[in-house]
């Protein structure tokens, strides 16, 4: 039977007004792949908050500290995303003033070399939390996550000797959980990288876990804290008023054994 040449016609052309959208998702999704770990972290490199001194480390600076004579706790902090280690000068009036605040450096952020991602914030907070260890030996060290930064927190559940408590404010539960939810479009679980998971990481954890989830955030969706605290059962949940950047304004948050 010979094929209706109107017909063949018509195939051929819906074929390619069909492949011209899948081309452009797909390169679409190219670019969102490679440069996704622009669109993740978003370091800043100005002057340091003098509030904050730095904090040196074998003559290294590995990120900034609020020190306090004879600290009842040490909190070690891991920030989020945006701006660098000399900025968290928020969290102090959360804190009691006999607690001392240290906040290492992300790589790529502040004046730290290197590039931000899961393996190299992990294992600079690794590093800069044994360092603690050997400065304050026997002295209770807390661990503060916020965003982002709940990812390399929840990490150091599982370092030796644990962390004395872990709070976690405003966290994800998994970061592809997080990406799926605002880029419902694309298949992230399959390209993100930095796959941190919170829920893991804790499920061993021996000690007391705080987790404070904020009703209106934009940018993390409340729903993700209260599944992570939904499913680590020793955990804690508070729900907090206001939007993701403001939960150091929130009188519930208590940075405290």
């Amino acid at each position: 039977m010979k094929p209706n040449s109107k017909l063949v016609q018509l195939i051929k052309r819906g074929a390619l007004v069909g492949a011209v959208p899948a081309a452009v998702y797909a390169a679409f999704c190219v670019f969102v792949g490679l440069s996704q770990r622009n669109l993740l972290y978003f370091p800043t490199h100005h002057a340091a908050d003098p509030a904050m001194l730095p904090w040196t480390v074998n003559g290294e600076t590995i990120g900034f500290h609020r020190p306090v004579p004879s600290p009842q706790t040490i909190w070690f902090m891991m920030h989020g995303n945006g701006g660098q280690a000399s900025d968290r000068t928020y969290a102090l009036p959360r804190m009691a003033p006999t607690d001392a605040l240290y906040v290492p450096e992300y790589p790529g952020y502040g004046r730290r070399d290197g590039q931000p991602s899961l393996a190299t914030i992990n294992t600079a907070a690794l590093a800069a939390y044994q360092a603690l260890r050997r400065e304050f030996p026997g002295k209770p060290i807390g661990i503060l996550g916020e965003s982002i930064g709940s990812g390399p927190a929840s990490f150091l559940a599982s370092a030796s000797p644990a962390p004395d408590k872990i709070i976690l404010v405003v966290p994800f539960d998994t970061l592809a959980d997080v990406a799926a939810r605002h880029f419902p479009f694309l298949p992230v679980r399959l390209m993100l990288r930095d796959r941190w998971d919170n829920i893991a990481a804790l499920r061993n954890y021996p000690g007391p876990i705080d987790i404070y989830g904020a009703l209106d955030d934009e940018i993390i969706n409340f729903a993700h804290a209260k599944n992570l605290s939904a499913r680590i059962p020793a955990a804690r949940f508070t729900a907090i008023e206001g939007g993701h950047n403001s939960w150091s304004a929130s009188p519930q948050v208590k940075i405290s054994r």
